[in-house]
C-alpha cells in the first residue's frame, strides 16, 4: 500500500515556552492548538480530528472537546511517548483519505519543568531493571551510548560536538530556552558525568511548553492562510519498550521507519535538506542518522563532527537547537513537526536552511523503543 497522497500540513504553532509558572498542561495543549489554527486561518468549529497524548490526562482529547468547544467525528490517543506525534501525522493521512475526519488537529502540552520534572520517571516499573538502580530513562541512553562507543569507537568528543552544534543553532532562535548562553566545546567536555558515559550536556532540556499542527488535504489546505507543506510519506516501527529487552543496543527502529518513509516519498537521504529528530539525549543523533541512512553504521560519530551538523553545514540537524537546546517538555515529536513546517515555509529567520525544500522528521519514544519518520516537501 502507498501512502495517501495529497495530504498537506496547513498551520503549525509553539504555546509559551520554557517555564510558564501558573499554567497547566492542558491550558497549553490549548493554546498551542488554537494558535495552530489560527496560523492555517482555521477555527475550533472547523476541526473534527483530534490526536493528542499526555503524561497528564488519561483522556487528553476528551478534555481538549471541553477545552476548545470540538465535537471530532474521529479521535486518537495512541501513545507512542515522544514518537506519538510524527505517528500521528500518518494516523491522520489514514483518517483524512478515508474520510473520516477532514480537517485533523494534533497538540500537545506539558508543564514538565513547573512540576520539578517528574514525569521523567515511569508508571510502571521493569522487574528486570529496578533491582539494578535504574534510573529512567538515562541509565537506558547512557548504555546504548557506552556499547556505540566500545563497538565503533564514538568518542565524548564527537558526543560533546553534537551538543554544542545544538547550542550553536538555539543562539538563533529567540525562542530557545538557553538563547543567550553559548556553549563552547572545552564547556562541553568538562560538563560534569550525569550517568556514565553521559554527562550534563548529552541530555535533553526539562521544560514546560505545548505545540501543534493542522493537517487536512492539500486541495483544502492551498486555499488557506500558509504555504500547505506536503505529507510525502510517514512510517513508524517499535521492537521493545525496556532497554534490557533491545535486541541491538546500536541498531533501533529507525533503521525500518526511515528507509520506508523515504521509499514513499520517492526520496533517498541525498534529497533531503535538512533533518529534525528527537536529540533527547546526544547518542541519539549519530545513532539516528546511521539508521536512518545519512551514514554506515558505526560512521554517526565521524558524520556528526567538524560542524557538518552545526549552521552552516553539510546537514543541518535540528536548527531550532532541539530537545538538548531549545525546549523538551516531556514529549519532544510535535515540536520537530512544527520546526520542519516553518523551514520549509522558509521563515525561519536567522536559522534558515537556505532553499529547503524536502526534510526528514524523526521521533523517539520511551528508551530508543518507538520511532516514526516523516518526509515533508514543499508543495
Amino acid at each position: 500500500m502507498r501512502f495517501p497522497s495529497g495530504i498537506a500540513i496547513a498551520g503549525v504553532a509553539e504555546s509559551r515556552l520554557g517555564e510558564v509558572p501558573g499554567a497547566s498542561a492542558e491550558e497549553l495543549m490549548t493554546e498551542a492548538a488554537l494558535a495552530a489554527l489560527d496560523d492555517a486561518g482555521l477555527s475550533p468549529r472547523d476541526v473534527d480530528g483530534l490526536f493528542s497524548t499526555s503524561s497528564y490526562h488519561f483522556l487528553p482529547t476528551m478534555n481538549l472537546t471541553e477545552q476548545m468547544g470540538v465535537t471530532p467525528s474521529y479521535s486518537d490517543s495512541t501513545s507512542l511517548g515522544g514518537s506519538s506525534f510524527v505517528a500521528y501525522l500518518g494516523h491522520a493521512a489514514a483518517a483524512i483519505s478515508a474520510g473520516l475526519c477532514e480537517v485533523a488537529l494534533i497538540t500537545y502540552g506539558s508543564t514538565q519543568r513547573s512540576d520539578g520534572g517528574k514525569l521523567v520517571s515511569r508508571s510502571e516499573q521493569s522487574s528486570f531493571e529496578l533491582p539494578l538502580g535504574y534510573r529512567y530513562p538515562i541509565s537506558g541512553y547512557a548504555l546504548a551510548a557506552a556499547r556505540h562507543m566500545h563497538q565503533f569507537g564514538t568518542t565524548l568528543k564527537q558526543l560533546a560536538e553534537v551538543a554544542v552544534a545544538s547550542r550553536q543553532w538555539a543562539q538563533l532562535n529567540p525562542k530557545a530556552f538557553t538563547y543567550g548562553r553559548p556553549l563552547s566545546l572545552e564547556q562541553a567536555m568538562a560538563s560534569p558525568v550525569v550517568s556514565s558515559p553521559l554527562r550534563a550536556v548529552d541530555c535533553c532540556l526539562v521544560t514546560d511548553g505545548g505545540a501543534a499542527f493542522v493537517v487536512t488535504k492539500a486541495d483544502r489546505a492551498k486555499d488557506l492562510r500558509q504555504l500547505p507543506i506536503s505529507v510525502l510519506g510517514v512510517a513508524e516501527a517499535h521492537e521493545h519498550r525496556d532497554i534490557s529487552e533491545m535486541h541491538d543496543l546500536t541498531s533501533t527502529a529507525a533503521r525500518i521507519t526511515g528507509p520506508r518513509a523515504l521509499s514513499e516519498a520517492d526520496l533517498t537521504p541525498a534529497d533531503i535538506d535538512l533533518v529534525t529528530l528527537y536529540d533527547s539525549f546526544t547518542i541519539n543523533v549519530p545513532l539516528f542518522l546511521e539508521d536512518l541512512g545519512f551514514c554506515a553504521k558505526g560512521e554517526g560519530g565521524p558524520f556528526v563532527s567538524g560542524g557538518r551538523i552545526a549552521p552552516g553545514g553539510a546537514l543541518p540537524v535540528n536548527p531550532m537547537g532541539g530537545g538538548l537546546s531549545y525546549t523538551h517538555p516531556g514529549m519532544f515529536g510535535a515540536f520537530l513537526v512544527v520546526e520542519a513546517v516553518r523551514q520549509l515555509r522558509h521563515e525561519a529567520g536567522e536559522r534558515q536552511v537556505e532553499g529547503a525544500q524536502h526534510a526528514l522528521v524523526h521521533g523517539c519514544g520511551a528508551v530508543l523503543s518507538s520511532h516514526a519518520t516523516a518526509v515533508l516537501g514543499r508543495p
